[in-house]
Formats: C-alpha cells, sequence, structure tokens
C-alpha cells in the first residue's frame, strides 16, 4: 500500500531458508519427545492434544513445536487443512446460548456481572489457546505472522477462515502494540543479516548492489525500524531518510550513488522517500503513522537545523484512475482550452484519443508533445490527489495520499518526471508528490482528515485541482 510496500513473498529466500533450518532443527528436538498422536494423525487429533495439555507446560510446548514443524513440511494443500481443522475449534453454540440465558434472566447487578464474564469466557473459542500456545516456542512469534500471512492468501472468501483470520489479528495486534516495540537505527555497521534483510524487504525503490545500500546508509542518510522483543532481528517497518537542502524532486537524483555527500549543518529538510512494511502477516496492523513521528522527533533532537518533514512519494493509483476516465463514454476531464491544445500537439481527433495515446506507452510521454502535455497532466494529477475520492465518499483515492493525509500531512508540491524508472513511468507517468508533515499541524490535520474527509493542501494546488471541469 503506498511508498508503505510490502516486500514479494520469497524475495530473499536463501536468508530466510538458512534461518527456518536452524528453527526447525530445534523444534525437531522438542518435538522427539512428544508422546500422544503420531506426526500422520490428523490436524485435529494432534490440535486437540495440545489443548488437553496432558503432561504439564513442558509436554504442551513440544506438541507446539512438533505441530509447527509439521505444518512446515506440507504443500499449499496442507496448509489448507490446517486451517480449516484450526477453524473448527470455534467457541461452543450450545454453552454461548446458555451463558446469554443466564445474562438475560440475571434480576441484579452482581449476578448479571457474573453472568457476563462468564459469557465472554464461553465466547473465547479454544483455537485462541491454541495459538498463544505456539508463542512458547523458538521463533513461535514470527511463526505466527507467517502463519497469518499464509492464511490470508488461501482464506479468499470463507467465512470460517475468515473468523480465525480476525482471531490472530486481534492477537497479534494486542502482541504488537506500540508500546512493546522498539525504534532502532539501522546503519552500515548494523549485522550483516540484517542488512541483508534491508535489502530484501525494499520493495519502493529496490536496493540494486551494496553500493546502492551503502549510499542509502551514508551519514546524510538514516534509516530506522520498529523491532518487537520476541523477533529482534526481524525489522517489522522501516523508513529511509535523506537529509538535504529543500524540497527533492526527483528520486533519481536522490539516489544517486555519486551524488556529493551533504554537510548536514547545511541540511534544512528530511525526506522520506521510502517506508515499508517487511511482515506480510501484519497487514491490517498499523505501525507507519507512529514510525513517521517518532522519527521526526528523533531527527529534530539530533538536528535542531531541520525544519521540514516532507515526503518524496509515489502516486501509483494515477494512471489507472486517468485510465479509467479516459475510457468513459462521456469523460469530463479536459477544459476546451486544453482539449484543442492536446489535438493539436497530438494531431489525433480529440482530447481524449491524446490523453488515451500518452497513457499507451513511455514513448510517446517523452515525445516532443508529451513533453508538452506537462500542464494538463500535472492539473489532472493535483485533482486526482486533493479532489477524487474512493471507498465511502470520504478517504482520497489514492493509497499512499490516504496514509499521508491520515497521519496528518499536507500536499505539498507535485513533481513532474519525479520516477522515471520503468515502474514510476508505469503508475504514475513519471509524477511523484511531496506531503509535508508540519510538526505543529499534523494533529489537526489528522482531525480533519479522519473526521470530515478534509485534506490539507496547498492553496495553489487546490486552485488547481479545482480548475477544470467539475
Amino acid at each position: 500500500m503506498s511508498d508503505v510496500a510490502i516486500a514479494p513473498a520469497g524475495s530473499e529466500a536463501g536468508l530466510f531458508d538458512r534461518a527456518l533450518k536452524r528453527v526447525t532443527l530445534l523444534w525437531r528436538d522438542m518435538a522427539a519427545s512428544v508422546t500422544g498422536p503420531a506426526e500422520d494423525a490428523s490436524w485435529e487429533a494432534r490440535m486437540r492434544a495440545c489443548l488437553e495439555a496432558r503432561g504439564g507446560e513442558i509436554s504442551a510446548r513440544n506438541r507446539a513445536a512438533s505441530l509447527a514443524q509439521s505444518y512446515l513440511k506440507v504443500d499449499e494443500g496442507g496448509q489448507a487443512d490446517f486451517f480449516n481443522a484450526l477453524a473448527g475449534f470455534d467457541s461452543d453454540p450450545q454453552m454461548v446460548e446458555a451463558a446469554m440465558r443466564e445474562v438475560s434472566a440475571a434480576r441484579d447487578s452482581a449476578v448479571r456481572a457474573a453472568a457476563k464474564a462468564k459469557l465472554r469466557r464461553v465466547l473465547e473459542p479454544p483455537r485462541l489457546r491454541l495459538l498463544t500456545q505456539f508463542t512458547t516456542i523458538p521463533d513461535g512469534m514470527k511463526f505466527l505472522v507467517d502463519l497469518r500471512a499464509d492464511l490470508q492468501r488461501l482464506m479468499g472468501k470463507d467465512p470460517v477462515l475468515n473468523a480465525l483470520d480476525a482471531d490472530l489479528r486481534g492477537l497479534l495486534a494486542n502482541w504488537f502494540d506500540l508500546g512493546f516495540l522498539d525504534l532502532r537505527r539501522i546503519d552500515w555497521n548494523s549485522p550483516a543479516a540484517l542488512l541483508e534483510k534491508l535489502v530484501g524487504y525494499e520493495a519502493v525503490h529496490r536496493i540494486k548492489t551494496w553500493r546502492d545500500l551503502k549510499n542509502r546508509l551514508d551519514s546524510d542518510r538514516r534509516c530506522y525500524a520498529f523491532f518487537h522483543p520476541r523477533m529482534p532481528e526481524e525489522p517489522l517497518i522501516f523508513v529511509e531518510v535523506a537529509l538535504v537542502q529543500g524540497l527533492s524532486a526527483s528520486v533519481q537524483k536522490l539516489l544517486d550513488e555519486k551524488a556529493p555527500v551533504q554537510d548536514l549543518r547545511k541540511a534544512d529538510t528530511a525526506i522520506f522517500y521510502s517506508i515499508n512494511n517487511c511482515q506480510r502477516g501484519l497487514d491490517g496492523i498499523s505501525f507507519g503513522n507512529f514510525l513517521i513521528k517518532r522519527v521526526v522527533a528523533l531527527l529534530q533532537d539530533e538536528l535542531p537545523n531541520l525544519k521540514s518533514f516532507s515526503t518524496l512519494s509515489p502516486i501509483p493509483g494515477f494512471r489507472r484512475w486517468l485510465e479509467e476516465q479516459a475510457n468513459m463514454p462521456e469523460p469530463r476531464l479536459l477544459t476546451e482550452d486544453e482539449n484543442k491544445q492536446l489535438v493539436e500537439w497530438s494531431g489525433l481527433g480529440s482530447g481524449r484519443e491524446a490523453l488515451k495515446a500518452l497513457l499507451a506507452g513511455p514513448r510517446a510521454l517523452a515525445g516532443s508533445w508529451g513533453l508538452k502535455a506537462e500542464p494538463v497532466l500535472t492539473r489532472l494529477c493535483a485533482r486526482y490527489l486533493v479532489l477524487e475520492t474512493g471507498r465511502g465518499g470520504k478517504r482520497a483515492r489514492d493509497p499512499v495520499g490516504h496514509f499521508h493525509l491520515s497521519n496528518g500531512a499536507r500536499v505539498e508540491r507535485i513533481n513532474w518526471r519525479g520516477d522515471i524508472s520503468d515502474k514510476g513511468m508505469r503508475e504514475s507517468l513519471g509524477f511523484m508528490v511531496n506531503y509535508l508533515y508540519d510538526p505543529t499541524k499534523i494533529e489537526d490535520y489528522h482531525e480533519a482528515y479522519v473526521g470530515e474527509g478534509s485534506r490539507a493542501a496547498t492553496t495553489a494546488l487546490r486552485k488547481l485541482a479545482r480548475s477544470g471541469p467539475s
């Protein structure tokens, strides 16, 4: 979602395979002493044995390790069977109905309070206890995070598995509460294994070489990540920051390995240019807004000369939205003057045809008339960012825009040819945008957007966005 991106599965398979081998050897040793259903018994039988907890805590822990080890051996079909068996350990409907009757029949506050407490207990499905058992084994928390990633891939529209996902998400949301997380800086002296993971998890602007990585961790750069104490070697989310003079307009210039290192005494702006969620299993559990605010506070303390805090963000939905509009029977995108100009520059029959030609590929955009179309495309981009809505009619249509606006940022500036990579041209015709984080206005902007859907933007951009057809 956005410049908050998620690394593709398998992007660092070699590193994770080594870590997995180490963990499964530990689990194998623990599982060797397990008594009860054999490894080839049904998932349901083995899960029931875990829940019965015969033999004490150590035996229960070893059974959980055996179950986790078996899960990692199966294919996608076996994973689906595992989740369906786990979902079957739901609340007992008869006990729930009986407890509800007791609540309804209670006549005084004390009896009613006891009945409600009993209802809460019987509503809790046994599978929650089984999921919690996995946290007692080595790297069990990471196992659960990865387990949810597999579940989300497989669950589709199955209401039973959706309920299981809600249970697991609720547990993870409690365990990964912000108060339990550590914010750490990553630099060139960080452990090699961590740097290797950084390369694998970077999905916004791929790290191509070790020299590229070193450049991103130089003295005029910062990288911060949240970690959980039970996953100390696994970043949950990280942000990359460039310390520069003024707002950056081009990510290629920002990441230029040959550019001179910035004198930190002259730097007045911190540019957040890449934010990456690292764990698919934590989807829906937000860290990004807290991360940015914490990093702003750290940078203010470290470098008091910094006056501005801004992003240089992609606009991943812009091209798709423009294609939808251009393909509508009667698009209301262009002013009369814009339509005439596009026809004149392109030699095509209408402004709509010219727009469709521009969207056909990067070659048209790089041509002479494509370059002339910059003012038209910039206005349309402003409209998309400032006015276009998505779900519910209040939130910004662009996912990156929604993320930053909900965090209290302001749409500050649109940058033509801000990202001329294949990905940048494909997703946003090369446009990028600066979202400004003003520490004195963050809360006000956040409240206005979340409460009323009001988007903070500069007067110039707001005027530009409204200058076309309604």
